[in-house]
């Protein structure tokens, strides 16, 4: 009896031994500002839709892990986009959009073309036409413990977004809530406010600059 247990304990041991592991091949942090509020009431959301919105910043911060077997650690890729309708509107359709690339100046040429690659895969029809890749210095610090939900996001003189966490006064409606959704798929996600949120390139036709607006989100990926 003794000897059946420990064979079958054995025999259990080995099979999780032999199974395979399948861990997320990349992972990292997250960051996207909007031209419309995410955290809002309906109120506030019906006065901006089909107005505004239709534009978006989304960056990658890949802490570690590869692409189409090219190594990304530590870089970063920055999407900007603009799109035909509210992002996010179920009665509108924002597509076609175009969207612009920021490649860390770090990678080099085959990183540069992974980096594109991975961002369009998470982006999906958001960063589909691409009609612009450049390089660019890019930083992007994120805040832990009391700081979680800050993100300062910096990409040569193309882009700045600077996050921190909702506080009680952010809650201007008395029935605010996370009204759109990321614009990717996130293993974890919160709603920030975007201090400062600029634009300030080429290839789009618009420029921005919003302060202090609910309309950013920071979290992590995991693919």
């Amino acid at each position: 009896m003794h000897r059946s247990i420990r064979f079958t304990a054995l025999a259990a041991v080995l099979l999780l031994l032999g199974a395979p592991v399948y861990a997320a091949e990349i992972h990292g942090d997250y960051v996207e500002a909007r031209g419309a509020d995410v955290y809002t009431g309906p109120c506030f959301a019906n006065g901006e839709v089909g107005l505004i919105g239709n534009q978006a910043t989304i960056a990658w911060k890949i802490r570690s892990g590869a692409w189409n077997g090219v190594d990304l650690s530590g870089l970063t890729v920055v999407g900007v986009t603009r799109a035909n309708a509210t992002l996010g509107d179920p009665f509108a359709n924002p597509y076609p959009a175009r969207a612009i690339m920021i490649v860390d100046e770090k990678a080099n040429e085959d990183q540069k073309c992974a980096l594109v690659e991975f961002a369009q895969s998470m982006g999906g029809r958001l960063l589909e036409n691409v009609i612009r890749v450049q390089s660019a210095p890019i930083s992007m610090a994120v805040g832990e413990g009391e700081a979680h939900g800050s993100v300062t996001l910096k990409a040569g003189n193309i882009v700045t977004i600077q996050t921190r966490s909702l506080t009680g006064k952010d809650h201007t409606c008395g029935n605010s809530f996370v009204y759109y959704p990321p614009l990717t798929e996130l293993s974890h996600a919160m709603a920030a406010v975007s201090v400062t949120d600029e634009f300030s390139g080429t290839g789009l036709g618009t420029e921005w600059r919003h302060f202090g607006k609910r309309n950013a989100f920071v979290g992590t990926f995991s693919r």
